[in-house]
């Protein structure tokens, strides 16, 4: 407990992290730590000597709202946003019925990205990083996440929104992995509003970590702030639940 109040201590004095949402590529970069600023607990050096994994949720843990939606609402004019907020009317109400988060999901993608090429989906979720991120991200998730960069671990965002969505955030923040929901797209590469897998909420989150980094996972920390990051939270050495507060 004394380490994590040391971990916190030093979060609240450290800078904000730089953010450069444009990075380019598929695979996320690898943290090489090192260059720094600010406060730093040297009595904790080495004590992560063995590498694990740190996971950040991120709607809501590292940004102030859910991401795909502000997503959605940012790529089209008001008029069709609300024209689009109508059509879900039905599967809304059906969510108070079968109450599954991927349903309405795939509903909305259906609604606003069915057709749409991943090429141009990608080049318009680089552009709402660009455009966006300093008015989601939160500066003392931003600082934790610094923090670990730090450290010898994997940094690992794992969420429930799209991985298109996401994917240029990680980048921009440089991410070891991402894990998310995945969308779907067809034989000529465009978006189908369905997902490949399971929505990436609650156990899912789980089992794609051990997917990616074995039954033997080591997860040193956890952040995440509702009821889908509650499994994950459970296997983690420090459950980080709604830490960070700061608004941009």
């Amino acid at each position: 407990m004394a380490r994590l109040r040391r971990i916190r201590k030093w979060v609240r004095r450290a800078p904000p992290q730089a953010m450069d949402p444009d990075g380019q590529g598929d695979s996320m970069p690898t943290t090489t730590g090192g260059g720094a600023e600010g406060a730093r607990p040297d009595d904790l050096d080495g004590q992560f000597a063995e590498k694990g994994v740190v996971a950040f949720d991120f709607d809501g843990t590292l940004t102030v709202r859910d991401s795909f939606t502000a997503f959605l609402k940012w790529r089209v004019p008001a008029a069709r946003h609300r024209a689009g907020m109508v059509h879900l009317v039905p599967s809304a109400l059906a969510y108070l019925g079968h109450r599954s988060r991927g349903r309405i999901k795939a509903a909305a993608t259906r609604e606003f990205l069915a057709g749409l090429s991943r090429a141009d989906l990608e080049a318009e979720t680089r552009a709402f990083a660009q455009a966006q991120a300093t008015r989601l991200l939160r500066p003392d998730a931003l600082r934790s996440w610094r923090y670990w960069r730090q450290r010898p671990v994997k940094l690992v965002i794992v969420s429930a929104s799209p991985d298109a969505v996401v994917a240029p955030f990680a980048r921009g923040l440089g991410a070891d992995a991402l894990i998310a929901t995945e969308l779907a797209y067809d034989d000529e590469d465009r978006v189908t509003g369905a997902f490949v897998g399971a929505n990436c909420r609650g156990p899912e989150k789980v089992r794609r970590l051990e997917t990616m980094f074995g039954r033997g996972l080591r997860l040193i920390a956890a952040y995440g702030d509702t009821s889908g990051d509650r499994e994950m939270l459970a296997i983690a050495d420090h459950a980080g639940y709604r830490e960070f507060k700061e608004k941009p």
